[in-house]
């Protein structure tokens, strides 16, 4: 995975304690420093737990649409490489996701006996 992409997603400029009142002002004005990917559900998930190409990973995000067109923008002009993958296989990733998720909500719910 790229360390520019861990970064970019991990990062929340409202949490950081190194900017200045003035700096986090300047944010709240820029639409695009207001993109914060910490607070989204989000995954990456490498190519082979997804069952495809091994040396790719690939980056889950449930949001809402506005989020999401903001997200691509940032994304590309951020993380060199990226790229949306299309829509079939959006649906294939997306949907194998969600079975993982599932299957761990149930396997959850025994150990607590839910």
């Amino acid at each position: 995975m790229q360390p520019k992409l861990k970064e970019l997603m991990a990062y929340d400029p409202y949490l950081d304690k190194s900017l200045s009142e003035e700096q986090l002002n300047t944010i709240r004005k820029d639409e695009q420093a207001n993109v914060i990917f910490a607070r989204q559900d989000y995954q990456i998930k490498d190519g082979l737990s997804l069952g495809l190409e091994r040396e790719r990973c690939y980056l889950i995000i449930s949001a809402t649409d506005d989020f999401l067109d903001k997200a691509d923008k940032k994304l590309k002009a951020s993380v060199p490489g990226i790229k949306r993958v299309d829509p079939e296989l959006e649906k294939r990733i997306v949907a194998t996701v969600e079975d993982e998720r599932h299957e761990s909500e149930q396997g959850l719910g025994m150990i607590f006996g839910g």
